[in-house]
């Protein structure tokens, strides 16, 4: 055998990879995907948690678009669809289908299956601001409501959306889940 034909069976010998060599990038890989599966655990969590800021948004834009053109503005819930309707109110009544501003889904993919339940404002599921924002009782109404809540559950969380009456300020808080 020739030195150069030598040469090239060791060289062949010593290009493959070593049992410890495959073992540690295994061992490395599988560690790696350990620590990763629980942030692809949460990605449920962050979608409710979009669904909650989606909401808080658009019942702080109907306070405030009350006040801006001094007129009332209605938050129609329908907790069976999983969803809410942005109206105004032009008299003594709200009807979402005429006097819709925008409707809202929450329930689906992307915010998690979210759905909305126990949703209560002074006994309907109508949150109504007056033309100075503040919450009041029925459309055309001057009577400030009292506090109303909601509930948004999803990916094992509960969440209870409160509108606090005379300020209408919004607090969220997480009542189960881990």
């Amino acid at each position: 055998m020739n030195t150069k034909n030598a040469n090239s069976v060791l060289r062949s010998a010593r290009s493959g990879y070593t049992l410890i060599e495959v073992l540690i990038v295994v061992s490395v890989l599988g560690i790696a995907a350990a620590m990763s599966v629980p942030a692809f655990k949460q990605t449920g969590v962050f979608k409710v948690q979009s669904a909650l800021r989606t909401i808080v948004s658009d019942i702080t834009e109907m306070q405030s678009d009350a006040l801006a053109t001094q007129q009332a503005r209605a938050i129609v819930f329908d907790a069976a669809k999983g969803s809410y309707t942005m109206c105004r109110v032009p008299g003594t009544s709200v009807d979402p289908t005429v006097d819709a501003i925008s409707t809202q889904m929450i329930g689906g993919a992307s915010y998690g299956n979210a759905i909305i339940k126990n949703v209560s404002f002074n006994n309907s599921q109508t949150l109504i601001f007056d033309e100075l924002g503040a919450p009041v009782t029925a459309a055309g109404s001057n009577t400030p409501a009292a506090d109303g809540s909601f509930e948004v559950i999803g990916s094992g969380q509960t969440y209870k959306i409160t509108v606090q009456g005379y300020t209408g300020r919004v607090t969220v808080t997480k009542t189960a889940g881990d």
